[in-house]
């Protein structure tokens, strides 16, 4: 694994002992039942205001994103480059555990043979085994009139079927609209839709593709989009924590 992609165990045991405090098997049935789940005050206030306060910093970042200009939306954003920032790179490192015990279980219901390791390393290993070198933790930026179109985070055949978004600021204050939206298709179904409320520090982990849904003939796929709606009046910042790396 490239070194710049690890993270100090120290950062590693501070982020589980704060994702511990969650009530995991109460997440796990909203994350079986609707594909997403909130963790709520992950983040203080003054974490969301540093993390939020990086983004004009172009040493922290690999790429920088125009939505409009490939037709995911209006706004923008960035791709951090490694090392990520501690708290990211800790956050990224104590949640996936917690997550991958859901994604191998959804793996076995659907059918699929890849069953992801115990840490998070191990599993970058596998990213960068298969070409997938470059980090994907972003922070985005939302002003007046931008939206983010649905979409689905996959970048490459490797992909860990859960992700994990923050938002940095608070609604009502900081900004108006931007509500965080997700699409359910069910075969021959019209789309579902669930709008997460979050407030300054929330994050809500939810399903990348697919999740399994129990019918009268056993477990089918559904698919599964996200997005964020118009954004009315203000700034919107967030941090998507996504566990593959890209090619």
């Amino acid at each position: 694994m490239n070194a710049d992609a690890r993270v100090a165990p120290s950062l590693v045991a501070a982020a589980e002992t704060r994702i511990a405090a969650y009530d995991w098997q109460a997440l796990a049935t909203e994350l079986d039942s609707f594909g997403c789940a909130v963790m709520e005050k992950l983040l203080s206030a003054d974490e969301c205001r540093q993390l939020a306060g990086l983004y004009p910093q172009e040493q922290h970042f690999r790429s920088h994103i125009h939505m409009a200009r490939h037709g995911f939306g209006k706004g923008e954003y960035r791709y951090f480059r490694y090392p990520l920032p501690d708290l990211v790179g800790g956050l990224r490192g104590a949640l996936y555990p917690r997550l991958a015990a859901v994604a191998n279980r959804w793996n076995e219901r659907m059918g699929i043979a890849m069953r992801y390791p115990a840490t998070h390393g191990a599993f970058l290993d596998q990213c960068h085994a298969a070409g997938q070198v470059r980090p994907t933790p972003l922070l985005l930026k939302y002003v007046p009139g931008d939206f983010n179109c649905l979409h689905q985070d996959l970048y490459g055949d490797l992909a860990f079927p859960l992700q994990v978004a923050i938002l940095l600021s608070e609604p009502g204050e900081d900004f108006t609209g931007g509500e965080f939206a997700l699409t359910e298709q069910r075969p021959r179904m019209q789309s579902r839709v669930e709008v997460v409320p979050l407030r300054q520090g929330d994050a809500v982990a939810f399903a990348v593709h697919n999740r399994p849904v129990q019918g009268t003939k056993g477990n089918y796929r559904v698919n599964l989009r996200h997005g964020v709606s118009r954004l009315r009046s203000g700034m919107r910042h967030t941090v998507g924590i996504i566990f593959h790396d890209a090619k």
